[in-house]
Protein backbone atom coordinates (compact mmCIF):
# COMPACT_ATOMS: atom_id res chain seq x y z
CA UNK A 1 0.00 0.00 0.00
CA UNK A 2 1.51 3.56 -0.92
CA UNK A 3 1.85 5.69 2.61
CA UNK A 4 -0.48 8.63 2.66
CA UNK A 5 0.76 12.01 1.61
CA UNK A 6 2.83 14.08 3.64
CA UNK A 7 1.29 17.09 5.56
CA UNK A 8 3.36 18.94 3.97
CA UNK A 9 2.78 17.63 0.31
CA UNK A 10 -1.01 18.84 1.45
CA UNK A 11 -0.21 22.59 2.08
CA UNK A 12 2.02 22.44 -1.46
CA UNK A 13 -1.19 21.48 -3.09
CA UNK A 14 -3.48 23.47 -1.61
CA UNK A 15 -1.16 26.93 -1.99
CA UNK A 16 -1.19 25.28 -5.98
CA UNK A 17 -4.96 25.10 -6.24
CA UNK A 18 -5.36 28.60 -4.90
CA UNK A 19 -3.11 29.89 -7.17
CA UNK A 20 -1.31 31.32 -4.13
CA UNK A 21 1.94 29.60 -5.69
CA UNK A 22 2.47 30.75 -9.41
CA UNK A 23 -0.31 33.29 -9.50
CA UNK A 24 -4.06 33.43 -11.81
CA UNK A 25 -3.46 35.48 -15.03
CA UNK A 26 -6.54 37.67 -14.39
CA UNK A 27 -9.25 38.39 -11.56
CA UNK A 28 -12.07 37.00 -13.05
CA UNK A 29 -9.92 33.58 -13.76
CA UNK A 30 -8.99 33.70 -9.46
CA UNK A 31 -12.84 34.03 -8.97
CA UNK A 32 -13.72 31.22 -11.75
CA UNK A 33 -10.77 28.71 -10.19
CA UNK A 34 -11.78 29.23 -6.52
CA UNK A 35 -15.61 28.78 -7.98
CA UNK A 36 -17.07 31.45 -5.16
CA UNK A 37 -15.45 33.66 -2.77
CA UNK A 38 -17.00 34.36 0.49
CA UNK A 39 -17.63 38.26 0.63
CA UNK A 40 -19.74 39.78 3.61
CA UNK A 41 -16.82 42.12 3.58
CA UNK A 42 -16.01 43.30 -0.29
CA UNK A 43 -12.41 45.15 0.60
CA UNK A 44 -11.56 41.85 2.13
CA UNK A 45 -12.62 39.83 -0.54
CA UNK A 46 -10.90 41.93 -3.21
CA UNK A 47 -7.52 41.33 -1.51
CA UNK A 48 -8.58 37.26 -1.33
CA UNK A 49 -8.40 38.08 -5.31
CA UNK A 50 -5.73 40.39 -5.41
CA UNK A 51 -3.11 37.95 -3.44
CA UNK A 52 -3.60 35.43 -6.56
CA UNK A 53 -3.15 38.02 -9.20
CA UNK A 54 0.46 39.38 -9.40
CA UNK A 55 0.30 43.22 -10.30
CA UNK A 56 -3.43 43.64 -9.90
CA UNK A 57 -4.51 46.51 -8.29
CA UNK A 58 -8.47 47.43 -6.13
CA UNK A 59 -10.03 48.46 -9.71
CA UNK A 60 -9.43 45.21 -11.34
CA UNK A 61 -12.09 43.77 -8.92
CA UNK A 62 -14.56 46.85 -9.99
CA UNK A 63 -14.13 46.05 -13.62
CA UNK A 64 -14.76 42.85 -13.39
CA UNK A 65 -17.86 43.41 -11.70
CA UNK A 66 -18.87 45.98 -14.47
CA UNK A 67 -18.30 43.95 -16.73
CA UNK A 68 -20.14 41.23 -15.56
CA UNK A 69 -17.29 38.82 -15.32
CA UNK A 70 -18.23 38.24 -11.78
CA UNK A 71 -21.22 39.15 -9.67
CA UNK A 72 -22.02 39.21 -6.34
CA UNK A 73 -24.66 37.53 -4.40
CA UNK A 74 -25.88 35.20 -1.96
CA UNK A 75 -25.57 31.95 -3.85
CA UNK A 76 -24.52 29.78 -1.03
CA UNK A 77 -24.99 29.59 2.63
CA UNK A 78 -27.58 32.69 2.98
CA UNK A 79 -23.99 34.57 3.00
CA UNK A 80 -22.81 37.14 0.15
CA UNK A 81 -20.25 35.18 -2.35
CA UNK A 82 -18.62 36.71 -5.42
CA UNK A 83 -18.68 34.27 -8.08
CA UNK A 84 -18.03 34.16 -12.04
CA UNK A 85 -21.51 35.74 -13.57
CA UNK A 86 -22.30 32.53 -15.67
CA UNK A 87 -22.70 30.25 -12.66
CA UNK A 88 -25.42 32.65 -10.13
CA UNK A 89 -28.66 31.31 -11.74
CA UNK A 90 -27.42 27.89 -11.95
CA UNK A 91 -26.26 27.44 -8.12
CA UNK A 92 -29.14 29.74 -6.77
CA UNK A 93 -31.60 27.38 -8.83
CA UNK A 94 -30.26 24.50 -6.30
CA UNK A 95 -29.52 26.34 -3.19
CA UNK A 96 -31.90 29.33 -3.16
CA UNK A 97 -34.70 27.16 -2.25
CA UNK A 98 -33.04 25.15 0.41
CA UNK A 99 -31.68 28.91 2.40
CA UNK A 100 -35.56 30.05 2.34
CA UNK A 101 -36.54 27.14 4.00
CA UNK A 102 -33.65 27.13 6.67
CA UNK A 103 -34.89 31.29 7.46
CA UNK A 104 -38.92 30.69 7.23
CA UNK A 105 -38.95 30.79 10.85
CA UNK A 106 -36.96 33.83 10.96
CA UNK A 107 -39.06 35.01 8.45
CA UNK A 108 -42.54 34.21 10.61
CA UNK A 109 -40.33 35.92 13.62
CA UNK A 110 -40.49 39.19 11.26
CA UNK A 111 -43.66 39.06 10.37
CA UNK A 112 -42.54 38.75 6.38
CA UNK A 113 -45.04 36.25 4.86
CA UNK A 114 -45.46 35.60 1.02
CA UNK A 115 -47.85 38.54 0.52
CA UNK A 116 -45.36 41.28 1.81
CA UNK A 117 -42.46 39.97 -0.04
CA UNK A 118 -44.77 40.18 -2.93
CA UNK A 119 -45.60 43.51 -2.75
CA UNK A 120 -41.89 44.36 -1.53
CA UNK A 121 -41.24 43.00 -5.00
CA UNK A 122 -43.55 44.84 -6.91
CA UNK A 123 -41.97 47.95 -5.77
CA UNK A 124 -38.71 46.52 -6.40
CA UNK A 125 -38.96 45.85 -9.81
CA UNK A 126 -40.61 49.20 -10.42
CA UNK A 127 -37.19 51.03 -8.46
CA UNK A 128 -35.01 48.72 -10.30
CA UNK A 129 -36.57 48.75 -14.09
CA UNK A 130 -34.77 50.29 -16.82
CA UNK A 131 -31.15 49.49 -15.81
CA UNK A 132 -31.47 51.45 -12.62
CA UNK A 133 -29.59 50.86 -9.38
CA UNK A 134 -30.37 51.72 -5.95
CA UNK A 135 -28.39 51.63 -2.95
CA UNK A 136 -29.83 49.40 0.02
CA UNK A 137 -31.01 52.50 1.52
CA UNK A 138 -32.03 53.97 -1.16
CA UNK A 139 -34.72 50.33 -1.89
CA UNK A 140 -35.48 50.67 2.25
CA UNK A 141 -36.80 53.57 1.76
CA UNK A 142 -38.87 53.04 -1.14
CA UNK A 143 -40.54 50.33 0.58
CA UNK A 144 -41.31 52.46 3.41
CA UNK A 145 -43.12 54.59 0.94
CA UNK A 146 -45.06 51.90 0.14
CA UNK A 147 -45.87 51.22 3.44
CA UNK A 148 -43.73 47.89 4.11
CA UNK A 149 -41.94 48.31 7.00
CA UNK A 150 -37.94 47.92 7.19
CA UNK A 151 -37.45 48.24 10.70
CA UNK A 152 -35.26 46.05 12.26
CA UNK A 153 -33.55 43.10 9.81
CA UNK A 154 -36.61 43.54 7.61
CA UNK A 155 -35.25 45.04 5.02
CA UNK A 156 -32.19 43.04 4.60
CA UNK A 157 -34.29 40.12 4.94
CA UNK A 158 -36.62 41.47 2.15
CA UNK A 159 -33.63 41.71 0.13
CA UNK A 160 -31.94 38.41 0.66
CA UNK A 161 -35.22 37.07 -0.60
CA UNK A 162 -35.24 38.89 -3.55
CA UNK A 163 -31.86 37.71 -4.06
CA UNK A 164 -32.10 34.06 -3.56
CA UNK A 165 -35.31 34.17 -5.47
CA UNK A 166 -32.92 35.45 -8.28
CA UNK A 167 -35.04 38.61 -8.85
CA UNK A 168 -32.02 41.18 -7.83
CA UNK A 169 -28.14 41.22 -7.14
CA UNK A 170 -25.63 43.58 -6.42
CA UNK A 171 -24.42 45.52 -9.20
CA UNK A 172 -22.25 48.64 -10.00
CA UNK A 173 -19.40 49.78 -7.15
CA UNK A 174 -20.14 52.83 -5.42
CA UNK A 175 -17.25 54.06 -3.21
CA UNK A 176 -16.72 50.63 -0.77
CA UNK A 177 -20.16 49.18 -1.46
CA UNK A 178 -22.71 48.28 -4.36
CA UNK A 179 -25.76 49.35 -5.73
CA UNK A 180 -28.38 46.89 -5.89
CA UNK A 181 -29.59 46.20 -9.76
CA UNK A 182 -32.90 43.61 -11.24
CA UNK A 183 -30.53 39.91 -11.76
CA UNK A 184 -32.35 40.08 -15.27
CA UNK A 185 -30.97 42.68 -16.78
CA UNK A 186 -27.64 43.14 -15.26
CA UNK A 187 -27.49 39.38 -16.22
CA UNK A 188 -29.84 38.85 -18.96
CA UNK A 189 -30.92 34.85 -18.50
CA UNK A 190 -29.45 31.81 -21.14
CA UNK A 191 -30.96 30.37 -23.53
CA UNK A 192 -31.75 26.89 -21.81
CA UNK A 193 -31.58 26.33 -18.38
CA UNK A 194 -28.72 24.20 -16.72
CA UNK A 195 -29.46 20.46 -15.53
CA UNK A 196 -29.23 20.59 -11.69
CA UNK A 197 -27.08 17.30 -11.28
CA UNK A 198 -24.48 19.33 -14.26
CA UNK A 199 -24.32 22.28 -12.01
CA UNK A 200 -23.80 19.63 -8.78
CA UNK A 201 -20.97 18.61 -10.68
CA UNK A 202 -19.43 21.85 -11.73
CA UNK A 203 -19.52 23.21 -8.70
CA UNK A 204 -17.98 20.48 -6.83
CA UNK A 205 -15.20 20.51 -9.98
CA UNK A 206 -14.38 24.33 -9.23
CA UNK A 207 -14.47 23.78 -5.57
CA UNK A 208 -11.57 21.18 -5.70
CA UNK A 209 -9.64 22.92 -8.53
CA UNK A 210 -9.89 25.96 -6.29
CA UNK A 211 -9.51 24.48 -2.92
CA UNK A 212 -8.10 20.55 -2.98
CA UNK A 213 -6.97 18.37 -1.47
CA UNK A 214 -10.41 18.85 0.06
CA UNK A 215 -12.93 16.52 1.38
CA UNK A 216 -16.61 15.93 0.19
CA UNK A 217 -18.01 16.77 3.68
CA UNK A 218 -15.69 20.41 3.30
CA UNK A 219 -17.76 20.47 -0.04
CA UNK A 220 -20.96 20.23 1.74
CA UNK A 221 -20.04 22.84 4.34
CA UNK A 222 -18.54 25.42 1.38
CA UNK A 223 -21.51 24.92 -0.33
CA UNK A 224 -24.38 24.57 1.97
CA UNK A 225 -25.50 21.80 0.09
CA UNK A 226 -26.93 18.34 1.93
CA UNK A 227 -24.19 15.37 2.39
CA UNK A 228 -26.51 13.42 0.16
CA UNK A 229 -26.20 16.31 -2.43
CA UNK A 230 -22.31 16.56 -2.04
CA UNK A 231 -22.21 12.85 -2.97
CA UNK A 232 -24.03 13.31 -5.84
CA UNK A 233 -22.08 16.44 -7.11
CA UNK A 234 -18.80 14.34 -6.54
CA UNK A 235 -20.21 11.08 -8.37
CA UNK A 236 -21.07 13.87 -10.99
CA UNK A 237 -17.70 15.00 -11.46
CA UNK A 238 -16.13 12.05 -12.38
CA UNK A 239 -12.87 11.70 -14.37
CA UNK A 240 -12.53 15.80 -13.37
CA UNK A 241 -11.12 14.84 -9.80
CA UNK A 242 -9.27 12.21 -8.85
CA UNK A 243 -8.30 11.09 -5.43
CA UNK A 244 -5.48 12.55 -3.08
CA UNK A 245 -5.64 10.23 -0.34
CA UNK A 246 -8.65 8.11 1.21
CA UNK A 247 -10.65 11.45 1.49
CA UNK A 248 -9.75 13.95 -0.94
CA UNK A 249 -9.69 14.81 -3.96
CA UNK A 250 -7.90 17.12 -6.28
CA UNK A 251 -8.33 18.56 -9.76
CA UNK A 252 -7.18 15.43 -12.43
CA UNK A 253 -5.45 18.27 -14.71
CA UNK A 254 -3.42 19.25 -11.15
CA UNK A 255 -1.28 16.19 -11.54
CA UNK A 256 -0.60 15.59 -7.87
CA UNK A 257 -1.90 12.16 -7.58
CA UNK A 258 0.71 11.11 -10.19
CA UNK A 259 3.40 10.51 -8.35
CA UNK A 260 3.08 10.74 -4.06
CA UNK A 261 6.63 9.58 -3.95
CA UNK A 262 8.31 12.95 -5.86
CA UNK A 263 9.25 15.80 -4.24
CA UNK A 264 7.35 18.21 -2.42
CA UNK A 265 7.33 21.69 -4.03
CA UNK A 266 9.30 24.49 -1.76
CA UNK A 267 7.13 26.24 0.14
CA UNK A 268 6.06 30.03 -1.26
CA UNK A 269 7.49 33.02 0.64
CA UNK A 270 5.40 34.18 3.40
CA UNK A 271 1.89 35.27 2.44
CA UNK A 272 -0.08 38.44 4.28
CA UNK A 273 -3.79 37.10 3.41
CA UNK A 274 -7.06 38.88 3.99
CA UNK A 275 -9.88 38.45 6.31
CA UNK A 276 -12.07 35.47 5.02
CA UNK A 277 -9.70 34.02 2.88
CA UNK A 278 -10.59 30.44 1.15
CA UNK A 279 -7.26 29.07 2.08
CA UNK A 280 -8.68 28.98 6.10
CA UNK A 281 -12.65 29.65 5.61
CA UNK A 282 -13.16 27.17 2.51
CA UNK A 283 -13.04 23.72 5.06
CA UNK A 284 -14.70 21.99 8.07
CA UNK A 285 -11.09 20.75 8.91
CA UNK A 286 -8.49 23.22 9.33
CA UNK A 287 -6.07 21.30 10.92
CA UNK A 288 -3.98 20.64 7.85
CA UNK A 289 -3.36 24.28 7.66
CA UNK A 290 -3.72 25.90 11.21
CA UNK A 291 -2.58 24.26 14.69
CA UNK A 292 -5.86 23.93 16.17
CA UNK A 293 -4.39 25.50 19.30
CA UNK A 294 -4.34 28.45 17.45
CA UNK A 295 -7.58 28.77 15.27
CA UNK A 296 -9.59 30.63 17.76
CA UNK A 297 -7.05 33.63 16.91
CA UNK A 298 -8.33 33.71 13.74
CA UNK A 299 -11.76 33.47 14.71
CA UNK A 300 -11.67 35.26 17.84
CA UNK A 301 -14.42 33.94 20.13
CA UNK A 302 -15.91 32.27 17.36
CA UNK A 303 -17.86 35.01 16.54
CA UNK A 304 -17.76 34.76 11.97
CA UNK A 305 -15.10 37.00 12.10
CA UNK A 306 -12.10 35.86 10.29
CA UNK A 307 -8.76 37.94 11.16
CA UNK A 308 -6.21 38.56 8.37
CA UNK A 309 -3.82 35.55 8.33
CA UNK A 310 0.00 35.05 8.15
CA UNK A 311 0.98 31.81 6.29
CA UNK A 312 4.30 30.34 5.91
CA UNK A 313 5.31 27.02 4.69
CA UNK A 314 1.64 26.41 3.94
CA UNK A 315 1.03 27.02 7.59
CA UNK A 316 -1.25 30.09 9.59
CA UNK A 317 0.74 31.26 11.88
CA UNK A 318 -0.43 34.27 12.92
CA UNK A 319 -2.60 37.00 12.12
CA UNK A 320 -1.53 41.13 10.69
CA UNK A 321 -3.54 44.21 11.14
CA UNK A 322 -3.30 47.68 9.54
CA UNK A 323 -2.52 51.12 11.53
CA UNK A 324 -4.57 53.43 12.59
CA UNK A 325 -5.18 57.12 11.46
CA UNK A 326 -1.68 58.62 10.65
CA UNK A 327 0.28 55.17 10.76
CA UNK A 328 -2.89 53.38 8.23
CA UNK A 329 0.05 52.37 5.88
CA UNK A 330 1.88 50.86 8.38
CA UNK A 331 1.01 47.02 9.59
CA UNK A 332 1.67 45.26 12.90
CA UNK A 333 2.46 41.27 12.72
CA UNK A 334 1.46 39.15 15.92
CA UNK A 335 2.29 35.30 15.26
CA UNK A 336 0.25 32.75 17.68
CA UNK A 337 3.27 32.49 20.07
CA UNK A 338 6.51 32.41 20.79
CA UNK A 339 7.47 29.25 19.05
CA UNK A 340 6.27 30.47 15.73
CA UNK A 341 8.56 34.33 16.42
CA UNK A 342 7.77 36.24 12.85
CA UNK A 343 10.58 37.68 10.69
CA UNK A 344 9.05 40.80 9.39
CA UNK A 345 11.11 40.25 6.29
CA UNK A 346 9.49 36.94 5.59
CA UNK A 347 6.51 38.81 4.42
CA UNK A 348 7.08 41.72 3.10
CA UNK A 349 6.88 41.33 -0.31
CA UNK A 350 3.17 39.97 0.46
CA UNK A 351 2.73 43.25 2.22
CA UNK A 352 3.86 44.82 -1.06
CA UNK A 353 1.98 43.76 -3.14
CA UNK A 354 -0.86 44.44 -0.72
CA UNK A 355 0.19 48.30 -0.45
CA UNK A 356 0.16 48.34 -4.03
CA UNK A 357 -2.97 46.74 -4.63
CA UNK A 358 -4.53 49.71 -2.84
CA UNK A 359 -2.32 52.41 -4.37
CA UNK A 360 -0.40 53.34 -1.05
CA UNK A 361 2.88 52.77 -0.31
CA UNK A 362 3.88 50.44 2.42
CA UNK A 363 4.71 51.71 6.13
CA UNK A 364 6.86 49.99 8.75
CA UNK A 365 6.16 46.02 9.29
CA UNK A 366 6.72 45.62 13.07
CA UNK A 367 6.06 42.64 15.57
CA UNK A 368 3.24 42.55 18.36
Amino acid sequence: MPKPPSAARLRAARLESHGLRTGLPTVADAVRRLGAVQAQDFTAAKWVLGARVPGSVATDVDAAVESREIVRSWPMRGTLHVLPGDRLRPILAITGPRVLQQVATRHRQLELDAHTYRRARTVAEAELAGGAARSRDELQAAWEAAGIDTRGQRGYHLISWLAHDAVVCWGPVEGRGQRLVLLDEWLPRPAAAEDRDETLAELFRAYIAGHGPATVRDFAWWSGLTLGDARLASAAAGDAVTPFDDDRFVATDAGWPADPESPTPRAVAGLALAPFDEYFLGYTERDAVCDPAHAGRVIPGGNGVFQSILVAGGRVVGTWRRGRGRDATSVVLEGFDAASALDPATFTASLRAWARFWGHPLGSVTVA
